[in-house]
């Protein structure tokens, strides 16, 4: 016999939406980028971005989101590294053009 405690079986907890931040792009759930000046053309299923910025671990190949759209990058006007003093740190993108494909899932 065995004096080791025994566990009560976990329940398994109820899921809670995670709230996401309206100035954020995410990819497999993580914030990648923060957004400035985005504009939501429905009609051209397009996303435009006066600015992104902190996006180091943007991967811009690959499917992303932004408040409830699915969205690829499609256009950059102008890429550039900021100075470690900046008030934006890392990889700022300028006139981003993003496809929207879609609705993310809830």
């Amino acid at each position: 016999m065995s004096n080791a405690p025994t566990r009560a079986p976990s329940q398994p907890q109820p899921a809670t939406p995670i709230q996401r931040e309206n100035d954020a792009i995410y990819q497999r759930g993580q914030v990648v980028a923060r957004v400035l000046e985005p504009e939501i053309d429905l009609e051209s299923k397009e996303i435009r971005f006066g600015e992104l910025y902190n996006s180091d671990h943007l991967l811009l190949p690959d499917e992303c989101e932004f408040q409830q759209h699915r969205i690829l990058v499609r256009k950059i006007a102008y890429a550039t590294k900021v100075e470690k003093d900046s008030l934006h740190k890392g990889r700022i993108l300028r006139g981003v053009t993003a496809e929207i494909l879609g609705y993310r899932e809830h």
